[in-house]
């Protein structure tokens, strides 16, 4: 079951609404005396519904969820769809420079700020939630699993596991490895990151740009799967698909 709720966020957009989605598994309703993890999750729109998503093709989440049975709750956040490079603003943890978009003042620590301390804290409130750091995993693509990145390594006493697929690493390199080699995260965090094939042969520095975040997070002694998807390119169908490698990840010994 997934609900849609109208939010906002005002530190970012004011009194502008947009959607939260919350999906909850079947067992939620019956087993009265059950809590669940918690995966927060970047580009709500592109995660449950075809209707919804930008391109028109979602991840299909949902039925993952329901036909594995997982026992997860997903919380997933719209995001900014302003022309003036909204959802760039409020997904880039450090400001950068762009030829196509040119410069991006960061707003992703504004972001994290309200996820961590309004959000989180209103869905533990309102639903059974394993609330502790192990129970806590965040997720995106492409900016949204920069996002998930820092925010595993900045709020690492908040968030234990993450998956980052296509992750944006080329905004900022420098300033994110600096951020997880000066950073104490501890070794029993958990973090997938994955590319694909095709991304990386159409843009060849960001294949170093990987290497060197996957570098630093294993010399932080972390629990580290990163992958290269044969084949796999930058767009929800080819996320879909990596759905089985990140959930048994995040969830492994669960």
């Amino acid at each position: 079951m997934v609900n849609r709720h109208k939010i906002q966020i005002p530190e970012l957009t004011g009194e502008e609404e947009r959607n939260l989605y919350i999906y909850l598994p079947d067992s939620y309703d019956w087993d009265r005396e059950r809590y669940y993890p918690v995966l927060y999750m970047f580009d709500g729109h592109n995660v449950f519904f075809d209707s919804d998503a930008t391109y028109g093709k979602c991840w299909g989440m949902k039925e993952y969820m329901d036909h594995t049975n997982t026992q997860v709750i997903i919380v997933a956040v719209e995001c900014n769809h302003s022309p003036d490079n909204g959802r760039l603003k409020e997904y880039a943890p450090f400001s950068f420079h762009d030829a196509r978009c040119g410069s991006i003042t960061a707003k992703g620590a504004i972001t994290m700020d309200w996820m961590v301390h309004t959000l989180k804290p209103q869905i533990d409130r309102d639903l059974r939630t394993l609330s502790d750091r192990e129970h806590t995993f965040i997720a995106g693509s492409s900016m949204g699993g920069l996002m998930s990145l820092y925010a595993v390594a900045q709020y690492n006493s908040v968030f234990g596991r993450a998956a980052a697929l296509s992750p944006s690493v080329w905004t900022n390199v420098d300033k994110l490895e600096q951020l997880i080699r000066r950073t104490k995260i501890r070794q029993n965090t958990v973090i997938y990151m994955d590319y694909g094939s095709v991304e990386l042969e159409q843009r060849p520095k960001i294949r170093r740009d990987f290497e060197r975040i996957a570098a630093a997070f294993f010399q932080k002694k972390v629990l580290l799967e990163a992958r290269i998807i044969p084949g796999g390119t930058h767009c929800e169908a080819s996320w879909e698909r990596q759905i089985p490698f990140f959930m048994n990840t995040l969830l492994y010994e669960e």
